[in-house]
């Protein structure tokens, strides 16, 4: 009995409790930013692409989500692994992006009224709750991934995948929106 329990892998209870709490404390700044932080200068006219890069990296890593699900489908895993950590970067670089965008000009109000403004706010609410589930769970299928645990990478996977696509996709049509109607 005791060869079967050091043969064993170690638990995943720590990291995955690890990745909750990096996440928890990721999105607690993240509304610190949002909420209570004084921009630096809302009227500076200092990197004003911000809101653009965002959207390119959001479309980017949609696509990058897209190629690794195809290669997945193929059963390429190399190409697989190589799509999601592409993925995974456009994230992280969108992710520094968004924070320096908040820091620098604040939030943004959406200056449409009636339907188009509902449909707005529901996307844009859709897409933060989802953004908030999306990143422990991306970093919990990394995690899986890169500790050979796959059949734990492929469980949660499956629900990892749609999610992050709709934050990315919606991330994209959150900023088409405020920039139709500026």
């Amino acid at each position: 009995m005791l060869v079967a329990e050091t043969n064993q892998r170690p638990s995943v209870a720590l990291p995955v409790a690890l990745i909750v709490a990096v996440s928890a404390a990721a999105v607690c700044f993240l509304l610190w930013l949002l909420y209570l932080h004084h921009p630096l200068d809302a009227s500076v006219s200092r990197l004003r692409f911000l809101p653009a890069l965002n959207a390119l990296l959001n479309g980017l890593c949609t696509v990058a989500l897209l190629a690794g699900f195809y290669f997945i489908r193929q059963r390429n895993i190399p190409a697989h692994r190589v799509s999601m950590v592409i993925a995974f970067a456009f994230s992280s670089l969108f992710l520094v992006s968004y924070i320096t965008n908040h820091a620098l000009h604040g939030e943004t109000h959406f200056p449409g009224f009636g339907t188009v403004r509902t449909v707005y706010l529901s996307i844009l609410a859709s897409h933060v709750t989802l953004s908030v589930v999306a990143l422990p769970m991306v970093l919990t299928t990394f995690f899986f991934s890169l500790s050979g645990r796959l059949r734990q990478h492929r469980k949660i996977a499956r629900f990892t995948l749609p999610i992050w696509l709709y934050v990315s996709v919606t991330g994209v049509v959150v900023y088409a929106m405020l920039a139709a109607w500026r």
